[in-house]
């Protein structure tokens, strides 16, 4: 029996080898034990919990995965690192996702003064953060 991945298996096999490539973690140690979410002080506020990014990644769901609000959310506090059985750098796989969510140019850069203040309210501080980062170098 083999499992399908996500979309287009060509691309879905990328996908997957860019993420281990971009955060130097094996996906597929990850067994889906729910440590990391469970530990995860960012969870109740998650649309997709720790665990689930690294099942998405691990089918190659990129789309659903880079469109979600949860590798936003990761306030890279590391606890997910820590309560991994297999030693799976959790926080390394969200940031990969980051970062390849910011290289496909959609959303890539986020102009605070047209924000109201409301909106730049319901922002994730990194979100934020990185935005003044890309400003400034």
């Amino acid at each position: 029996m083999s499992v399908k991945i996500g979309g287009d298996g060509a691309r879905a096999k990328i996908f997957i080898e860019t993420i281990e490539r971009m955060s130097h973690q094996q996906i597929l140690a990850c067994y889906q034990c729910g440590k990391c979410s469970a530990g995860c002080p960012m969870a109740k506020y998650m649309d997709i919990l720790p665990h689930q990014m690294i099942r998405f990644v691990q089918l190659g769901l990129e789309d659903e995965l880079l469109g979600s609000e949860a590798i936003w959310m990761c306030v890279s506090c590391l606890t997910c690192n820590t309560r991994c059985p297999k030693g799976v750098r959790i926080a390394e796989i969200i940031e990969a996702v980051r970062q390849l969510r910011l290289r496909d140019n959609r959303n890539d850069h986020l102009d605070l003064h047209r924000l109201s203040a409301g909106a730049l309210a319901e922002l994730p501080p990194i979100a934020v953060i990185g935005s003044m980062r890309k400003g400034t170098s």
